[in-house]
């Protein structure tokens, strides 16, 4: 199977979770999340926000603020097919529907952040296998900006176990994560 169709197989099937499912799942990859020492250790946190049926990180990304870390959010650039990392303080106030109705954090409460400067990055994406290799929805976004993070941060999957697969078609340019946290499981694919 191709990238193409086993990213429009998994999307058909994470779009069948109801949203109860989705909150329910949600909550158990968050608990799975904060166990990690990464996350416990972290002072700056990169999430992605969530759109359609993806895991909800809305919660997470509120607690990682009430537990007075620098919380992040991606402001895509795409004539460039950029992000720029900005921190957000308020879901609420900071975020504003952006393109495909992807919240993204609002031009005039942008506050950039040096990607180098990131100690955990949580990415989404559409499938994954337990080696780590990940598919994402095909605008390389976060392929280009994985390149700008300083070497040893950690990269962090938040998906629900439908979406792992037995394997990912891979290019050499992909990177893989190295945590997958589903709400069964933490694979660890260092």
């Amino acid at each position: 199977m191709n990238k193409k169709e086993l990213r429009k197989k998994v999307i058909q099937e994470r779009d069948q979770l109801t949203p109860e499912e989705i909150r329910n799942k949600s909550l158990s990859i968050a608990k799975n999340l904060y166990s990690l020492p990464a996350y416990q250790d972290a002072a700056s946190v990169m999430f992605f926000i969530t759109f359609g049926s993806e895991v909800d990180t809305r919660p997470m990304v509120e607690e990682t603020i009430n537990n007075n870390k620098i919380v992040l959010a991606p402001k895509p650039v795409p004539e460039k097919r950029e992000m720029i990392p900005a921190q957000i303080v308020d879901w609420e106030k900071d975020l504003v529907p952006g393109a495909y109705d992807i919240p993204e954090p609002k031009e005039e409460a942008l506050r950039p952040f040096k990607p180098e400067k990131i100690d955990l990055l949580i990415t989404p994406g559409v499938a994954f296998d337990i080696k780590g290799n990940r598919l994402g929805y095909g605008g390389g976004y976060y392929d280009r900006f994985f390149s700008l993070l300083r070497v040893k941060v950690p990269l962090v999957a938040l998906v629900f176990d439908l979406q792992i697969v037995p394997e990912v078609p891979v290019d050499e340019w992909d990177r893989r994560v190295d945590v997958v946290i589903t709400e069964k499981r933490i694979i660890n694919t260092r």
